[in-house]
């Protein structure tokens, strides 16, 4: 089925009107006050620090990195045009694998101890570009993002999977080819766990503010939380399948001491999807209770209105010094459609089976549902790109109205890092850049070509990457 597309909406009551026939329940400011008044222009205390306005950006896995896992030329032209783009927190700026094999692709970055120099040099220059353009860095907080692929890592070949799972999956085992084989060993986790602490290490000394220790999208943190059929001290029990941030975070305390942390938190899951003979995504065959979908209500179908064992996981955070979240939804890898919504399908992904602003509506759902069961933590919310023309609406919104304390972006920025400048100057945005979920920053690097925008941004359009995409698209069923 076709959705209208947002750019269909010409103006905010018109893009409202349709909310209601549908009733999707999405708030949008009237306007986005440039007197400094906005709620956006708001100042917060986070990490230590005090953010200069509540715009936020997200932490993306770069596909552009050098073999080694340093940071590349592309990488440093990202990381600028975030710290030029005007938001006051880079939550995370990239997802860093903290060991080769953790890696989802053979040029993701890495935080070890010989990408220290390259990280420590790119974050003085983020400070400096973002002093240059804005008088001060000094109301400027900056984070690293820590990861383990997990099932997702592809750290020597594109297209050649070697995952390590923290469970064996009855679904998504069968979905991407995994095994008991590819269960990580107490052993493993151990190491595993050296590495985040040794990747905070370089992380602290690189002059980052905070780190993310990433328990989101399927990933192995996000994995460990649904980990109940696994023996041994990290399964089970919610004690157990909680050991693993734990015991990161126990370490990176006691080697970091004044280094903050955080984590980016899927706060419920699902069924995973497949695409069907319709070219539909469906959600994959089971019966009786789901038990696999971490804040999940039981049936693999929808959230838990309580989110007993996200709230608990968030109080735990709490007791560890983290005073900042970000919330997401799902995963990109088995229900995309829910946690990166869209009105063109990915590569690898299906069409939307249902309209996509009901799942921007969810996501923005769970991250006020998150901020109302704990009113002490802030929580920076995404979920907002596909809003489009209208995202600095619902933005201001919801921070008007205490359903987030930061809006995160992810996608948007990749295309217009300056909207959040463009936006609390009260400047019309500039439609041209407006991200419009074509997806191509998730096909080229599918198709193993460096990630960007290839359709808005004239540095990558022009590139040879450019029409090798439009090739494969055109050949795609």
């Amino acid at each position: 089925m076709d959705y209208p597309k947002i750019a269909s909406f010409k103006t905010l009551e018109e893009f409202r009107d349709y909310l209601r026939r549908e009733n999707i329940r999405i708030g949008l400011a009237d306007e986005v006050r440039s007197d400094g008044t906005a709620a956006l222009a708001q100042k917060a205390k986070c990490f230590g620090r005090t953010a200069g306005n509540r715009w936020a950006i997200l932490p993306m896995e770069g596909w552009d990195c050098e073999p080694d896992g340093n940071p590349g030329e592309f990488t440093r032209r990202r990381w600028l045009r975030f710290a030029a783009s005007g938001a006051k927190l880079l939550y995370g700026t990239e997802a860093a694998a903290v060991m080769h094999s953790a890696r989802s692709n053979p040029r993701q970055l890495t935080a070890q101890e010989h990408t220290l120099d390259a990280l420590k040099k790119l974050c003085a220059e983020m400070r400096r570009t973002h002093k240059e353009k804005f008088g001060t860095d000094d109301d400027l907080v900056i984070g690293l993002q820590l990861t383990h692929s997990g099932r997702y890592a592809h750290p020597n070949q594109p297209h050649v999977r070697e995952a390590k799972t923290a469970y064996a999956h009855p679904l998504l085992d069968r979905k991407f080819g995994c095994s008991p084989a590819n269960v990580v060993t107490d052993a493993e986790v151990h190491e595993i766990l050296n590495c985040f602490i040794r990747a905070a290490e370089v992380a602290q000394k690189a002059g980052f503010d905070f780190v993310d220790i990433k328990h989101a999208h399927g990933y192995l943190g996000h994995e460990f939380l649904s980990a109940h059929d696994r023996p041994g001290p990290y399964g089970g029990s919610f004690e157990n399948r909680t050991r693993f941030f734990r015991e990161i975070a126990d370490g990176i305390r006691k080697k970091c001491p004044g280094l903050y942390l955080s984590a980016r938190v899927s706060l419920f899951d699902i069924l995973p999807y497949v695409k069907g003979e319709d070219g539909l995504g469906h959600p994959m065959e089971w019966s009786g209770p789901y038990p696999y979908a971490f804040g999940g209500d039981g049936t693999g179908k929808h959230m838990d209105p309580g989110l007993k064992e996200t709230v608990r996981f968030v109080n735990l955070l709490r007791e560890y010094g983290v005073d900042t979240i970000c919330a997401t939804i799902g995963s990109p890898y088995y229900n995309v459609h829910m946690q990166r919504p869209a009105y063109y399908p990915v590569s690898d992904g299906y069409p939307p089976p249902e309209n996509p602003l009901y799942n921007v509506s969810r996501h923005l759902a769970a991250v006020k549902r998150i901020r109302e069961l704990c009113p002490e933590m802030l929580v920076v919310g995404s979920g907002y790109t596909c809003l489009q023309d209208y995202l600095p609406n619902a933005a201001e919104y919801s921070i008007a109205h205490n359903e987030a304390d930061f809006v995160g972006i992810g996608r948007m920025v990749l295309s217009y890092p300056e909207i959040c400048a463009d936006v609390l100057a009260g400047k019309p945005l500039d439609r041209r850049r407006i991200c419009r979920t074509f997806g191509d920053c998730t096909n080229a690097p599918r198709a193993g070509m460096i990630s960007g925008c290839y359709p808005l941004d004239d540095f990558y359009r022009k590139r040879p990457e450019a029409e090798k995409l439009k090739n494969i698209k055109q050949k795609r069923p």
